[in-house]
């Protein structure tokens, strides 16, 4: 790394207000991947959109987000992340006035293809910047902020969509990005200390590509296989170009002098622990929210606009619990594996009380959303502050990047099998409280997973360090 005279033993001096630069840019990122929902009925109108084009709209901005997260986070650490997360910010305020403008569904997906570019390039370098002006002992309350955004940008999409389709044309919902991006722009420019990998490695570029066409082919599968069926030529194609082009990148990064994402990360009993349970969790987490808003609307009977409202206890939670540094002084005592293993109970509970007690109404549901997002607040940053720890901080934006990648796999994973459940059952009720209960399962397991390997590698650390 090329520190900031300021860190990293004290922290530089200007880094919560950093954080909240940072954190803002990322909100934008974040609001764009729920906004874009509340939005269907007047693009359908407007811009005479059908199903496939609105599929493609949605999914234009998370395929190209997703396949370019460990590219843009290796493109952060070899450059420099504040270089990077200025590009981002531009490229993501160029491609929210491109969309705001779009006057045909192909201009829409080609702009949101855009921004998905600078939204891989925001979400890794913020994460990778918090952890370079931050001292080690305040990383985990850092993140907790970090993460606590990430709740924020959930609950707050649909919110901001529906007031601002209220008041204005549906191009206002992208247009809203602009001061925010110019904003956080003069904001790095002025503040963000520049940070790099001091080793100069050499570009992996065969990596990048191979990188970027494998997890986008595996996502663009996953977000197919609901509506053409998991053992059709839609699916099956592009999975079976996943799986090869993923197969050949492990290959060519074991045999690169200078690799992309260094393999040996996965003999680090910390990392395999962190990045197992982040997948269980965010498959679990991600499907079981998918189906909850369908819960709130087609089984409690709310509007889409107080159904969101009604979402809100749960990022509300995460929000109070990690801004007060709550969260971070539990996870402290309690140390990182009993941390994930209480969040993911808490989780795991509040899926189950959402599951079984509808038939009171809102008050079971609102029980299980503070119990998911107390779990959330707890279990979230100390995932994400274990993988970040295990890998080197020269590589900060890797690091980032898979935790982003494990993020949107998860989550695209989740909605798209406990979719399936959801169409597989008798009924829309049945269904839905099958793929809550599915969904409670993953988590408790993946949290037990992480929990245990990160116990045995304490373990193995502690005895290393005797000997």
């Amino acid at each position: 790394m090329s520190p900031s005279p300021h860190t990293p033993a004290q922290g530089h001096p200007r880094r919560w207000l950093i954080l909240g630069v940072i954190c803002l840019a990322q909100l934008t990122v974040l609001l764009d991947n729920t906004v874009l929902n509340v939005a269907i009925p007047s693009l359908t109108r407007e811009l005479h959109a059908g199903t496939s084009d609105l599929q493609w709209m949605i999914n234009a901005y998370s395929l190209v987000q997703s396949g370019l997260l460990l590219s843009a986070g290796s493109a952060a650490d070899r450059y420099g992340r504040k270089k990077m997360l200025i590009a981002g910010l531009a490229l993501f305020g160029i491609g929210s006035l491109a969309a705001g403008l779009a006057g045909s569904t192909g201009q829409l997906i080609a702009a949101r293809a855009g921004m998905g570019v600078g939204g891989a390039l925001l979400l890794t370098t913020t994460l990778a910047v918090a952890m370079q002006i931050f001292a080690p002992e305040e990383q985990p309350r850092a993140i907790g902020v970090w993460a606590a955004v990430n709740a924020l940008g959930f609950a707050a999409g649909p919110l901001i969509g529906g007031f601002l389709l209220n008041h204005f044309r549906w191009g206002a919902i992208f247009l809203i990005n602009l001061p925010v991006a110019a904003l956080g722009l003069v904001a790095v420019v002025a503040l963000v200390p520049e940070s790099k990998s001091p080793s100069g490695d050499r570009p992996d570029l065969p990596g990048a590509l191979l990188s970027t066409v494998g997890m986008a082919s595996l996502v663009f599968a996953i977000i197919s296989g609901p509506e053409h069926g998991w053992l059709s030529g839609r699916v099956l194609a592009p999975a079976g170009v996943a799986v090869a082009v993923l197969a050949l990148f492990a290959y060519w990064e074991s045999r690169v002098p200078h690799p992309m994402l260094d393999l040996h990360f996965f003999r680090d009993r910390r990392f395999t622990g962190a990045v197992t349970g982040a997948v269980l969790i965010t498959f679990g987490m991600g499907g079981a929210l998918f189906l909850l808003t369908q819960h709130l609307q087609l089984v409690l009977g709310y509007g889409p606009l107080e159904a969101g409202l009604r979402t809100a206890p749960l990022a509300l939670t995460v929000v109070a619990l990690n801004f007060s540094g709550l969260s971070a002084k539990w996870a402290a005592r309690l140390g990182t594996p009993a941390s994930i293993a209480l969040g993911m109970v808490l989780m795991a509970g509040g899926l189950v009380s959402i599951a079984l007690l509808d038939a009171g109404g809102y008050a079971g549901t609102l029980v299980g959303l503070l119990l998911i997002g107390g779990g959330c607040a707890i279990a979230n940053p100390a995932m994400a502050h274990a993988i970040m720890s295990a890998i080197p901080p020269e590589k900060a934006g890797v690091g980032a990047g898979v935790n982003g990648t494990l993020a949107e796999f998860g989550n695209g994973l989740g909605v798209a099998v406990l979719g399936a459940v959801l169409g597989s059952s008798g009924g829309l009720a049945e269904g839905l409280r099958a793929g809550q209960l599915v969904g409670a399962v993953a988590v408790l397991l993946g949290g037990f997973v992480a929990a245990a390997l990160l116990r045995r590698a304490r373990r193995a650390d502690s005895e290393m360090a005797v000997a």
